[in-house]
């Protein structure tokens, strides 16, 4: 009989040890890979230098605005540039690009010639009279005039005036020939070697009206999560009636500003090109946008009332939960720290290499082997771990809505939700976030791959519509799995199983009540986007107005993108709270509408309200003696559900 008993209770315990061994194993997968996170980021942190690549260097190795080492072979590295924080080029009017690198003499100076010097002479007076000498290091200033070797030592003449640009710390000619030579050069170098260093370049030459617009989109986010907070009807119409303004008026002023652009006489550089064709882009797409939304809007019009009593509801339980919505700040911060660390590394990365001298005594550094390969590994391990925080948000919040839903004493909820549900994911559920953001992962890299592969043949139109399809089919299944990802986080918090038993067990309730809660889901998320694209739209608005202007070297639409980019994250992150809250909500209302019948014996959890509206909005009223009375978990004592 004991034997018997113990059989019994292993079987009993068989489903936990396995799913513990399974999220063990998931989990110690996910360290591993962060081992090799952490020997790639302490390979760049020896072998790279990211300091070349933001504060620029010379031809003979020497970092400028910095004290440099020795370089074996190159007599002029290894100099003190404290003083010296600008690149100058010698042939700033006749750059040419040779294997990716720019083929004319740079130099560190202390600050560019702010008027055109015709002469030796004029070379020597500005060296004595500023300290910044625009000749090679070996060459003493008072042999400017005198050595026979000065045209070779010293700038081409004459020298254009220039200005101390931040775009990598370059002296920029002013001249307009020379400008544009050194403009379209320069964007010709940058586009050859990579995409990020554009992007890179451009948050640099604007990056104090970046952080200022992404001061800006926090604000809007923070009033809009208050705003659901408390909503009311009127706070729906306004809402609606801003975003419709919104849309119609970027819309217009996107046209305006490729017309402006298009028609100015004065657009001849690359860069000011460059504008144009995103400009074209931005309002297209804005128009596009415009129309599918204000379509949406006229056709859920009378819908609107219920999505007030559900953003009521909503409130209800976040005002149970405070602390929720502050949930989306600390995860906001995380993820900020984690890239931050993502770019020094990917920067420590790209400059790794090894520093040569050439036969005429100037630098040249070589990339290492393998770097590549780190490289892709290191993409991998943005998307995974970005990934992983966000479940891992998901799974803190739907914890806390799941152990205040299956409360019985409303008016008295559980102490301390948030910690709690925190507590069980890193006791219990580390590995269903691991396992559910990898397979985004395993989603996301072929959407790179077939992005990248788009870019390449994008001048082949066969090519072009091939990739087309396979890039929106491929972003399909990545919508679907993460609407599924969320909800078997809410199965896990419920039950306490493993990532794929929840996830079986979440889309079984869901297709036996996609009928009952499909429509109010859509309605409620559709509002939250609404909420998205107002920040998006203002926040767009303010960069519009502030970028305009700036018609310097930078093409001030990819830092505009980025923008527009970061608004709609941050929102995301803020209005993640009510959809996460929402859509689990939901799922424990089917479930206990599948677990309990409303008898003495197995009542409702649900709120009265709750149950009122879900009825109300679906004309449940009548079906409610034809629900299934199957247990969700084969719980045919009529247990009651009880989060874990």
């Amino acid at each position: 009989q004991d034997s018997g008993d113990s059989i019994s209770e292993l079987q009993e315990w068989r489903p936990v040890i396995y799913r513990k061994c399974t999220d063990t194993l998931w989990l110690l997968l996910f360290c591993l890979f962060w081992a090799g996170l952490m020997f790639i980021s302490g390979y760049a942190a020896v072998a790279g230098a990211a300091e070349r690549l933001v504060l620029g260097y010379d031809s003979f190795g020497n970092i400028c605005g910095r004290k440099n080492t020795p370089v074996e072979g190159a007599n002029l590295s290894g100099l003190d540039m404290t003083n010296k924080k600008y690149v100058f080029f010698l042939n700033s009017c006749g750059l040419e690009i040779q294997s990716l690198k720019i083929g004319s003499l740079s130099l560190c100076v202390s600050s560019c010639p702010q008027e055109q010097l015709n002469s030796l002479e004029d070379l020597q007076s500005f060296a004595r009279t500023n300290g910044s000498f625009l000749c090679v290091y070996n060459l003493n200033v008072s042999n400017y005039t005198l050595n026979p070797k000065a045209a070779q030592l010293c700038p081409t003449l004459p020298v254009p005036p220039s200005k101390s640009f931040p775009l990598f710390n370059r002296c920029v000619p002013q001249n307009p020939e020379c400008y544009s030579k050194y403009a379209s050069v320069l964007i010709s170098m940058v586009n050859e070697m990579d995409v990020f260093h554009r992007i890179l370049s451009g948050i640099l030459a604007g990056r104090d009206t970046v952080i200022g617009l992404s001061v800006l989109a926090l604000a809007f986010s923070l009033i809009l999560v208050l705003a659901f907070r408390f909503i009311q009807t009127l706070l729906i119409h306004t809402l609606i009636a801003l975003v419709v303004f919104g849309l119609l008026f970027i819309s217009g002023v996107l046209w305006w500003l490729h017309y402006d652009y298009r028609n100015d006489p004065s657009t001849e550089l690359e860069t000011e090109k460059e504008n144009v064709k995103f400009l074209l882009g931005y309002a297209i797409f804005s128009t596009i946008v415009t129309v599918v939304l204000l379509s949406l809007i006229f056709v859920l019009r009378k819908r609107l009332q219920f999505a007030v009593q559900l953003f009521q509801i909503v409130g209800k339980i976040i005002g149970r939960i405070p602390f929720l919505l502050f949930q989306p700040l600390w995860t906001f911060l995380i993820l900020i720290v984690f890239w931050v660390f993502w770019v020094a590394v990917l920067l420590s990365l790209g400059t790794a290499g090894t520093a040569e001298s050439t036969s005429e005594g100037q630098v040249e550094y070589r990339a290492l082997s393998g770097i590549c390969y780190m490289a892709w590994y290191h993409f991998v391990g943005l998307i995974w771990t970005s990934e992983f925080i966000l479940a891992c948000q998901q799974m803190v919040i739907a914890g806390a809505v799941v152990t205040c839903y299956f409360n019985r004493n409303k008016n008295n909820p559980p102490p301390h939700p948030v910690l709690s549900s925190i507590s069980v994911l890193f006791c219990y559920h580390l590995g269903t976030a691991v396992k559910g953001s990898f397979l985004v992962t395993i989603l996301r890299i072929p959407r790179i791959v077939l992005l990248y592969l788009y870019n390449i043949l994008k001048q082949k139109k066969n090519a072009k519509c091939l990739f087309s399809c396979c890039f929106c089919w491929v972003c399909c299944q990545e919508s679907c799995l993460r609407y599924f990802n969320q909800h078997a986080y809410t199965t896990t918090a419920i039950n306490g199983t493993n990532f794929c038993t929840s996830a079986k067990e979440a889309v079984c309730i869901l297709a036996r009540n996609s009928a009952k809660l499909a429509s109010i889901s859509c309605l409620g998320d559709f509002l939250l986007f609404l909420g998205k694209v107002f920040v998006v739209c203002f926040t767009f608005f303010g960069g519009l107005m502030a970028f305009n202007y700036h018609r310097e070297l930078q093409a001030w639409v990819v830092p505009l993108l980025l923008v527009g980019f970061f608004a709609y994250v941050m929102s995301h992150s803020f209005l993640s709270v009510f959809e996460v809250t929402a859509d689990a909500m939901f799922l424990c209302f089917a479930i206990d509408m599948e677990t309990n019948d409303g008898t003495a014996e197995k009542p409702y959890f649900v709120d009265q309200e709750l149950l009122t509206f879900v009825s109300q909005s679906n004309k449940l009223t009548e079906g409610q003696n034809h629900r299934s009375t199957k247990p969700f978990q084969d719980n045919e004592d009529g247990t009651e559900l009880q989060p874990m």
